[in-house]
């Protein structure tokens, strides 16, 4: 079928009404579908998905109300459009199939000039909605993909030893990471999560990459990094943006890592052959206080040793009313039992283990696994 040719679903239950329906709008170059009840037209529209049904409201079984509302709770039919035919003319039953999602109405006896100007018009409209919806939804896939392209992948950089699970439930994801690599054996590991999930946040993720690439270097201390970020965004960013941040520096030749942190989540820190722990150190959020002070606390640590780093959206939920303090507790019991779980495999396993026994994670997730 091509798209020009388009099919309507004729439902009532006068076989005189459906043979007429069908002779006028077959002539007019349509396909028609029938059906005689509100039930084989429940069957009926699943499975061939109409361009537009015309449905009768009083029906033996399941009236054209009962009809309409099943279709609109439906994701493959909802969005068809429903003309009533009915002899209906008070104005309570015209509200109901309105509120229910009927685009229009056509009252018994109808002119067959009528049901024809008004199938015409109401499948312009849902041509133009559909062309509108299609053309906004390649926009912001384009820049769901562009955000992403931003992100570094394990393969990228494999002297880094580190596996990342990422998932944005926005078109623009406010949680963002980057791997920055300072030297050989040297590397920077940076999450952040922004204020808000809006389509500027995309831009302002480029951003931040840009600002660590400059100014996470040999030259600077990492809370000498973070600061300069820090004013740089006071200044391009407006004033309800601002942004959480986890900041390490892991120097494999010295055994030091070196750990920044923005009003984060504290990092989960692995000894080899020791159970997990947090680690929680002070720091202002990014982008809004001038002279911000970011704690810089450094660390002693051993090849097979292994650090993680998150945003909230793994260990809160507004949904389910879960705190930080009791999704730690789970992360932390989580990832121990993921110790030998090979570290690129590591974040995903433990996000599925986190969320087996509840909803769907309903904020943003970045996790990042990095192994000495």
């Amino acid at each position: 079928m091509n798209k020009d040719t388009f099919t309507i679903l004729i439902v009532d239950d006068n076989k005189m009404n459906v043979k007429l329906l069908e002779k006028v709008l077959t002539k007019e170059g349509y396909l028609t579908l029938s059906a005689y009840n509100g039930r084989d037209a429940q069957i009926l529209a699943c499975k061939e998905k109409p361009d537009i049904i015309l449905l009768d409201i009083k029906m033996p079984g399941n009236d054209g109300f009962t009809v309409i509302k099943f279709l609109k709770r439906q994701s493959d039919t909802s969005s068809i459009p429903v003309i009533f035919l009915t002899g209906l003319s008070d104005i309570k039953s015209k509200l109901t199939g309105f509120d229910l999602g009927a685009v229009d109405y056509i009252l018994k006896p109808f002119h067959p000039k009528e049901v024809i100007a008004r199938v015409r018009l109401h499948l312009k409209l849902s041509i133009a909605t559909n062309a509108l919806i299609a053309d906004q939804a390649n926009k912001l896939k384009q820049i769901t993909e562009a955000q992403t392209s931003l992100l570094i992948k394990p393969s990228m950089y494999t002297d880094a030893h580190f596996g990342i699970y990422y998932n944005s439930l926005h078109e623009a994801g406010g949680d963002f990471y980057d791997i920055l690599p300072i030297s050989k054996e040297i590397y920077g590991y940076f999450v952040a999560d922004f204020s808000g999930h809006d389509i500027k946040t995309s831009y302002y993720t480029a951003s931040i990459k840009a600002l660590l690439k400059q100014n996470c270097s040999p030259v600077y201390q990492p809370n000498e990094s973070i600061k300069i970020i820090n004013e740089i965004l006071i200044e391009i960013l407006p004033e309800s943006k601002y942004l959480t941040a986890c900041y390490t520096k892991l120097n494999r030749k010295s055994k030091e890592l070196t750990i920044i942190n923005a009003g984060h989540p504290p990092i989960v820190y692995v000894p080899k052959n020791e159970k997990p722990y947090l680690i929680e150190i002070g720091g202002d959020i990014i982008g809004i206080f001038h002279n911000a002070f970011f704690e810089q606390k450094i660390l002693n640590v051993s090849e097979g040793d292994r650090f993680y780093i998150y945003s909230d959206g793994l260990i809160e939920s507004a949904k389910e009313q879960k705190v930080w303090t009791a999704g730690s507790t789970k992360l932390m019991e989580t990832i121990d039992n993921s110790r030998d779980t090979p570290i690129l495999e590591a974040p995903n396993a433990i996000v599925k283990k986190m969320f087996e026994d509840s909803e769907k994670p309903d904020d943003d997730i970045v996790l990042i696994g990095v192994e000495v």
